[in-house]
């Protein structure tokens, strides 16, 4: 499958492993993602300085296809890691939650493509028009944070690709190649997973992680936290307090408590499930095995390709 997205970056299939706090901060994932003709993303916002730039020495040992870089731009240390990755000569940024312009002349200059996240219409158009050379658009149904109108991956990235011209990397809802298939369809260029890569030996999170992916159905994730910022999240102890504690109308500085008392952290490398920040998107109720990376990428090959012959023969 041939694609602006596939043609832009030099991948050989339109599919991202989409960038996770802790389960994609590391080299495994990304080299076994990209070696399979995929691209794979690290996620360094949560790395120590001294970690990314072994982490990118070691992507770069371990693979000769492109990978990519995810930094938030509000990271309170964005502009260190953004030095690091660019003294690194990365081949692709994935940034989120900031604004590109005043970044994208000085990694063109060294030949980075600039992909940004975006969760609406506005800041796609926003994006676009800051010069990035493509969109990762995230829809409700992501892990993480989703948009906070909770507007779906079918129509928001239907209306994002109605909206602007630059190709459009497809996020959420998705852990097979038939939902691979789907979004392409709708227009878009390529297709994000991030869920569907936590079930797998690479992921760098606690195995109770793991399996509490595997255990969970599409209806089992809740949105926790600050309406304009919420997270996707499987429903646990603390999904429940903080929820209780919403509805009971408690204030916002005793809610912020409550939010503040749990992290993704805990859940990711201690194994606390209940208590701990489990993102995960609704397409946990889609992914029943940890399978090695190399292997979701074939079985998301496979799957997609089959899909597309189905739809010609109706």
């Amino acid at each position: 499958m041939k694609t602006r997205i596939t043609e832009l970056l030099g991948i050989e299939h339109p599919i991202f492993q989409a960038a996770m706090s802790w389960a994609s901060s590391n080299a495994p994932l990304v080299i076994a993602v990209s070696n399979a003709g995929g691209m794979g993303v690290i996620a360094a916002g949560p790395m120590r300085s001294e970690d990314f730039r072994k982490a990118l020495l070691q992507i770069n040992a371990g693979t000769t296809k492109p990978y990519g870089v995810n930094i938030p731009l509000n990271n309170p240390r964005a502009v260190e890691l953004l030095d690091i990755a660019y003294e690194a000569r990365i081949p692709v940024m994935v940034a989120s939650q900031g604004g590109p312009r005043e970044h994208l002349a000085r990694f063109r200059a060294i030949g980075t493509k600039w992909l940004h996240v975006v969760a609406s219409v506005e800041h796609a158009k926003k994006a676009e028009a800051a010069g990035v050379d493509a969109l990762v658009v995230d829809g409700a149904e992501a892990g993480g944070h989703p948009p906070p109108s909770e507007v779906g991956t079918l129509v928001l990235v239907r209306r994002v690709v109605k909206a602007v011209g630059r190709p459009v990397v497809a996020s959420g809802g998705v852990a097979d190649g038939a939902g691979v298939a789907a979004l392409l369809a709708l227009g878009a260029e390529a297709v994000q997973l991030g869920t569907r890569f936590i079930a797998t030996p690479e992921a760098s999170v606690h195995d109770n992680y793991k399996k509490a992916v595997l255990a969970a159905d599409v209806g089992d994730t809740t949105l926790v936290g600050p309406r304009g910022l919420p997270i996707r999240q499987l429903k646990n102890a603390f999904s429940a307090k903080y929820q209780a504690a919403e509805l009971s109308g408690m204030g916002k500085e005793e809610l912020e408590k409550i939010f503040k008392s749990s992290s993704l952290k805990q859940a990711a490398l201690d194994g606390d499930v209940e208590w701990g920040k489990l993102e995960a998107g609704q397409s946990a109720g889609l992914v029943d095995e940890i399978l090695p990376a190399a292997e979701v990428m074939r079985r998301l090959v496979a799957e997609a390709e089959a899909a597309r012959k189905r739809l010609a023969e109706l």
